[in-house]
């Protein structure tokens, strides 16, 4: 429902509105076991995130991205 959100979001607030939710979905200890090992991961293997999504920058991989970084991921 929350991603249907964010590809529903039609203006910067709106955008904002899904970032925050994302964000504080992620923060649950189970996400973020796997966000700590995604990262873990990227010092040791290539893998990508795909998406459907036509503008990254509305797009919840960029947002993925970002919190993977925070937890010192390796990101291209």
């Amino acid at each position: 429902m929350l991603l249907k959100a964010g590809r529903a979001a039609e203006d910067d607030a709106a955008w904002r509105r899904f970032v925050r939710g994302y964000e504080s979905e992620m923060k649950n200890p189970e996400n973020g076991r796997v966000l700590d090992l995604l990262a873990a991961l990227s010092h040791s293997a290539d893998f990508s995130v795909g998406c459907y999504c036509a503008d990254e920058a509305r797009c919840h991989r960029s947002v993925l991205r970002e919190l993977l970084r925070k937890r010192g991921a390796n990101v291209a």
